[in-house]
Parts: structure tokens; C-alpha cells; sequence
């Protein structure tokens, strides 16, 4: 029987694990947790998810996103992440959140049960000589990574942060209100400011004190995941029109928007705790609780997680890889999740996707296909080899990858055209498989 190594077991490593299993193949899984933990990471159990418990939109009815036509597309080809995140979902309104516990306990148990899959309890800490797939993530061990600059070169970075988790029990109920925007369901605890509570809780956010990496350098932040003190430093009101606008929220008490709004999501399956949606942060530990605390409704706020800051970093993906996400100088190793230099956790776990059905190939005999360019999947991976490698930057599934449309005019109208041609794309691909 073919064998394979893939190093790391995150969303990607044990997406294309489960992928090369199901076809037949060997594989030796390499996790060096929790015998060697990151920055931000806490358990030894596979897929752990460390930053936002959300993974994106999904397609309902006639709102259709770039996130759901990609969720679509893993749904289609069997992802095991996926099908682990539906049964771990929470409560999140159009989007897909997860209880994260519950999340990685079932990853890790189905990867466990394949018998074809080794899990190996050990750092790896060289280039693979075998057939590989690299999928350690953003967070490489620097022992794997000085290995990695000998064919990758230097590696792109950025800073993530994470965002703070709180006791639902320590809220206090009375000076907040249970709505989703425009009274879509009630998936979301939101905290309402006045104009004198927000520029208050501003001022303190801006001043408080930092607790930055010692290789910081200003601006190297990733957009999606910039820490809220970075972006209330744009200006008074970047807040109000970024993870504290109050667009389609009506207070109860008075009828009408508040000035600003902080949301709080469900982060596990029964309820008991929340974290601060789009609150990522990299202030000191007692200043995020004296800061955050300034905010209604949370002013005995019980923290069972505070908010850290961790560098992520990726592979100049088309100076160095192939359109089959292996890298030029040597063939026989796959890149997968992160470290390709898509961003976010479906786009990681649709490299991981891609690593393992392009690896089983090789393993069959077969020659290596791409994947269809007008699919979500196709999309990234065309990003990834085509973007100059100057220019280089992280990027999430978006409309704007897509092959441009003609004559269409409407972002709904563009997206469900796209959405259709990325299915039917997709169905014809994994039909020739």
C-alpha cells in the first residue's frame, strides 16, 4: 500500500490526511503537540482552533458569499472539517461557528479511527526525503522552518491576534439585549455605548498599555484579524464602522440604534461562554480586563481566556510553489493550510483538501490535475501562483478572485452566477477523479 508523511495536524494536515486515507493511502501523521506547544495553541488534540470560533458565511437562500460557495465546494468533496464543524455548530446567525471543544474532539477522534492513518507525537524538524505534505501552519517550529528557508527562501509574515472568551453567567443581562442585526434571529448578546460611554472606552482602548511581540513591526498586521486597539488608532470612529457598528441593531430600551455596539458570539455548544466578536487583541493581560470591563454589561466580566498575539508567517506561495502546491526545488513535497499563504480556516482546510487528493494521485499512478479555475478552491490556488511574488500578501476566498464576469452588473447577481459555474465546475472535476 502507498505511504505518505504530512507534518502538522491542524484543519489542513487532517483534511488531507483523512482524503489520502479514504483513497487507500498510508499515512504517518506528525503533530508535535502537546509535547511541544505554539504561542497560541493550549491542547494536544488535532484541529485546534485557536483564533475566531466562526469559519465564514454560508449560502442561505439567495445571500450567496464567496465563504459559501467554498463551503459548498468542501461539502461536495467530502471535507472532514467540514463535516466536523456542522456537528460541533453554535449559534452565529448566516455564518458557521463552532464550539471548539466539541470541534477538535471530533476531528481528532475520526482521524483516529482510520487504521490507515499513524498519528506520530513528535516535532519534525527536516525536509522529508519521502512523499510529504507540510501543513505545520502558520506557526512553524522554528526548527522546521530554518529547514524550510533553504528551498522557500524568507518567509512572508504578519501579525494575528485572538480575542478574549467570558463567562455568559457574568454578564449582566439587564444593561445588554439578545438580536441579530435587522432582528435576524437572536444569535447575538450585543453591549450598547452612548456617544460618552464609547469615546470614554476609546480613549482608555487607545492609551492602554501593549503587550507586542519582541520582533514587532508597525503595520504588519493581517486585516482580517487586526487587534481592536490597532484599529481604533485610525481614527475616533473606525470602531463604530468596523467591529462595534451598531447597523441593524434596535435597544429595546430605546427603540433605536445605540452610538456603538459591542457583539458577543456563543463559543461552545451549551452556551456558558462568549467571546468578543472582532475584539482580537494584543494589550496586556490586566489592561484587557480593565479596559474590556468599561464596556455595559460586562463590568464583572469573568475572563476564562484573554486575548494574545502571535506572528503567523507563509511561504512567498508563487515564487516558490507549483499549481500543485508543490514546491519547485522539490517535487515530492506538498505545502498545505496556511503556510501556502491562503488565510482563514476554510481556505486552509481547501489546501489541505487539494494537497491530499494532488498527493493521492501520485500515489495511484496518476497524472496530477488542476483544479478547475472557476471553482472557490480554484480560484485560491490560481492566486497563489499567479499574484507577482513582489506583491505577494495572505488572502481570503473573495468574490474578486473568481474569473471576471461580462455584462453582469449587481454583486448579488455576480455571485450566484458564480456560485453556479464554481458547482457545476466542481461536480465535472471530482466526476473525472
Amino acid at each position: 500500500m502507498s505511504s505518505i508523511t504530512i507534518i502538522g495536524g491542524g484543519l489542513a494536515g487532517c483534511e488531507a490526511a483523512y482524503q489520502l486515507s479514504k483513497r487507500g493511502c498510508e499515512v504517518s501523521l506528525y503533530e508535535m503537540r502537546p509535547n511541544l506547544l505554539t504561542p497560541a495553541h493550549k491542547t494536544g488534540m488535532l484541529a485546534e482552533i485557536v483564533c475566531s470560533n466562526s469559519l465564514g458565511s454560508e449560502n442561505i437562500n439567495e445571500r450567496i458569499t464567496a465563504s459559501g460557495i467554498l463551503k459548498e465546494e468542501l461539502e461536495l468533496s467530502d471535507s472532514l472539517i467540514l463535516s466536523c464543524a456542522k456537528e460541533s455548530r453554535v449559534p452565529a446567525g448566516g455564518a458557521l461557528a463552532v464550539d471548539r471543544e466539541k470541534f477538535s474532539g471530533l476531528v481528532t477522534q475520526r482521524i483516529e479511527s482510520c487504521a490507515n492513518i499513524h498519528i506520530i507525537r513528535e516535532e519534525y524538524t527536516h525536509l522529508p526525503e519521502e512523499l510529504a505534505i507540510i501543513s505545520s501552519g502558520p506557526l512553524t517550529s522554528d526548527s522546521l522552518a530554518e529547514a524550510m528557508k533553504e528551498i522557500a527562501g524568507e518567509r512572508i509574515y504578519f501579525y494575528d491576534a485572538v480575542a478574549p472568551v467570558i463567562m455568559r453567567e457574568s454578564i449582566d443581562m439587564s444593561k445588554v439585549f439578545v438580536s441579530g442585526r435587522y432582528g435576524r434571529g437572536d444569535d447575538y448578546i450585543n453591549c450598547p455605548m452612548n456617544k460618552e460611554e464609547y469615546l470614554r472606552f476609546h480613549d482608555a482602548l487607545v492609551h492602554a498599555e501593549r503587550n507586542l511581540p519582541h520582533d514587532f513591526e508597525r503595520d504588519k498586521y493581517f486585516e482580517g484579524c487586526m487587534p481592536v486597539e490597532a484599529i481604533a488608532e485610525r481614527g475616533t470612529n473606525t470602531l463604530r464602522f468596523g467591529p462595534m457598528k451598531p447597523r441593524g441593531l434596535i435597544d429595546p430600551k430605546t427603540n433605536r440604534e445605540p452610538y456603538a455596539a459591542v457583539q458577543l458570539r456563543q463559543d461552545n455548544f451549551y452556551g456558558t461562554i462568549y467571546n468578543l466578536v472582532g475584539f482580537q487583541t494584543g494589550l496586556k493581560l490586566p489592561e484587557q480586563k480593565r479596559v474590556f470591563s468599561m464596556i455595559p454589561g460586562l463590568e464583572n466580566a469573568e475572563f476564562v481566556r484573554l486575548g494574545v498575539m502571535h506572528r503567523n508567517t507563509s511561504v512567498n506561495a508563487p515564487a516558490v510553489l507549483d499549481e500543485w502546491l508543490r514546491l519547485k526545488e522539490r517535487k515530492n513535497i506538498f505545502l498545505a493550510g496556511q503556510i501556502t499563504g491562503v488565510e482563514g480556516y476554510m481556505e486552509s482546510t481547501a489546501m489541505g483538501l487539494a494537497a491530499g487528493i494532488n498527493a493521492s494521485m501520485i500515489l495511484e499512478g496518476k497524472d496530477l490535475i488542476s483544479w478547475p479555475r472557476d471553482s472557490a478552491v480554484g480560484s485560491l490556488i490560481h492566486y497563489l501562483m499567479t499574484t507577482e511574488p513582489s506583491h505577494f500578501q495572505p488572502m481570503n476566498i473573495n468574490l474578486g478572485l473568481f474569473p471576471e464576469l461580462v455584462n453582469v452588473r449587481g454583486k448579488k447577481e455576480r455571485a450566484k452566477i458564480h456560485r453556479d459555474i464554481a458547482i457545476e465546475s466542481l461536480k465535472a472535476f471530482l466526476n473525472a477523479l
